[in-house]
């Protein structure tokens, strides 16, 4: 049988949606590594001949998607879809089931996984709900041999206009048994890490999930599938799953021998003992890959910044949001102002970049005069990066059902937003044009400010990184 993995082009709208972190629109192009461990998936089985097409990457507009489907003759189109892709993804089902009319499509991701009856437009639409991987293979391996695929677990379905949401799929106990990303589909492509400034760049990922409780938290594309799902079934977070050191290092070694040189780690939380996090970073030190990640602030220990600064790190993105003490406590962030500037102070000592995530109105405390002093705050401690973005009320959180109570939310309800250009929030002593004019002027202040701009200049080995850098730039602060 013949798969395809597809991105699609843009079909509504302007820009196309990221789909690994999933709540913004593009700003640099990353590949999908949730998504490529599902081709690794299927391929196992030797039934299917697989293939990956990526409109966005190849620039490809709606005559070039038409003109390729005419020509196509998948018998399976499967796409990754997250909150802010559905509209034009369900544009692209509309045109693959016009000129494909015997074939199925498989929806993944956090998107369908919320939104499965938006999704379910024709019967030959599948939804795969949750973690994908095991649901993906049952379901195209079914029907490859042409069996009854309507009992499978995880999928929900539609017959006659009446939709079925069959029964979850248990969680896989160990990432182990997953096989590697299948990154040669990738052959001929080349991403570039702004943050990184070396390529070739890619990505991975060593757990799975975040135990903590932040009120307005969206974690990355394959985890939110995974938690709204759990949560639908259970009424709590899953739990977190890691991969062995071993498993993590077999990855790196592969990924050598590809020629990889940097690699971008898209765990929700990267560090979480301390001996594991130094094991992971002996891996590092020991491969020669330069590489970042995402982490809590008290979990940054002395040991651990040594470690990050002596391997290669190259950024650690900290989740701070506010620098309001009574902000942070609301949001249920569980930490202090004082544990970001401890971070912040033991990974300068050690020469590790720092990133800080800042998130405009993740409280209805926030007011400008708070939003000013965060700026202020992120200016004064001189890291080599911040990023602001406005908080939106998904569903699926705490903070969605408090929006909802209260009637902050402008559009009625939750509605796909860039959380880098846009506001659905009206909030006691913010509102939505505020927090808006807040992102754009804290933006251009702090990325072209002397001071930013030079740090960068310092730090690139080559006019093509230069271009690529400034390219993200432009489409970050203008769209």
């Amino acid at each position: 049988m013949q798969l395809t993995f597809v991105t699609p082009p843009v079909l509504v709208g302007k820009r196309p949606a990221e789909r690994t972190a999933g709540c913004t629109h593009v700003v640099y192009l990353a590949p999908n590594t949730y998504e490529l461990t599902v081709v690794a998936m299927v391929e196992q089985s030797g039934l299917h001949e697989v293939t990956c097409r990526d409109f966005v990457y190849d620039k490809g507009r709606r005559d070039d998607f038409e003109r390729w489907l005419h020509d196509d003759t998948s018998d399976v189109y499967l796409m990754w879809t997250v909150n802010l892709s559905i509209d034009n993804d369900l544009e692209a089902i509309r045109l693959m089931l016009e000129h494909r009319p015997n074939c199925h499509v498989v929806l993944m991701g956090p998107g369908p996984t919320h939104f499965g009856r938006r999704c379910l437009t024709d019967d030959r639409v599948i939804v795969v709900r949750g973690e994908p991987e095991l649901t993906v293979r049952e379901l195209v391996d079914t029907l490859h041999s042409g069996s009854d695929w309507t009992a499978i677990q995880g999928i929900s379905w539609r017959r006659d206009g009446q939709v079925t949401h069959n029964p979850s799929r248990p969680l896989i106990q160990d990432l182990d048994t997953l096989p590697l990303a299948a990154r040669h589909h990738l052959e001929g492509r080349r991403y570039y890490n702004p943050k990184l400034k070396c390529e070739p760049y890619t990505t991975a990922v060593t757990s799975r999930n975040c135990p903590y409780h932040c009120i307005y938290c969206v974690p990355s594309s394959l985890t939110f599938a995974r938690e709204i799902e759990h949560r639908r079934v259970h009424g709590c977070k899953p739990p977190v799953a890691m991969r062995s050191v071993e498993s993590v290092e077999a990855e790196m070694r592969q990924l050598r021998q590809l020629g990889y040189r940097a690699v971008g780690f898209m765990d929700d939380n990267f560090i979480w003992t301390e001996q594991r996090t130094l094991a992971l970073c002996e891996v590092m030190r020991r491969h020669g890959l330069l590489w970042g990640c995402q982490a809590r602030v008290d979990a940054i220990t002395p040991a651990i910044a040594q470690a990050l600064g002596q391997s290669g790190c190259r950024y650690v993105d900290l989740g701070v949001e506010s620098f309001d003490d009574d902000i942070l406590a609301y949001i249920g962030k569980g930490i202090t102002s004082q544990q970001i500037y401890r971070a912040i102070e033991l990974l300068k000592q050690h020469h590790v970049p720092v990133k800080l995530n800042i998130l405009i109105g993740c409280s209805p405390l926030e007011t400008p005069q708070t939003v000013r002093h965060t700026l202020r705050e992120a200016q004064r401690l001189d890291v080599d990066q911040v990023m602001f973005n406005i908080v939106s009320p998904f569903p699926g959180t705490e903070y969605y059902r408090l929006c909802r109570q209260n009637g902050w939310i402008t559009t009625g309800d939750y509605v796909p937003t860039d959380v880098q250009r846009h506001s659905i929030l009206d909030l006691p002593h913010l509102s939505a044009r505020q927090m808006e004019r807040a992102l754009r002027r804290n933006n251009l202040r702090y990325f072209l400010s002397p001071r930013f701009i030079s740090r960068q200049l310092r730090q690139f080995t080559s006019w093509s990184q230069l271009v690529h850098a400034l390219r993200a730039l432009r489409i970050k602060l203008f769209g």
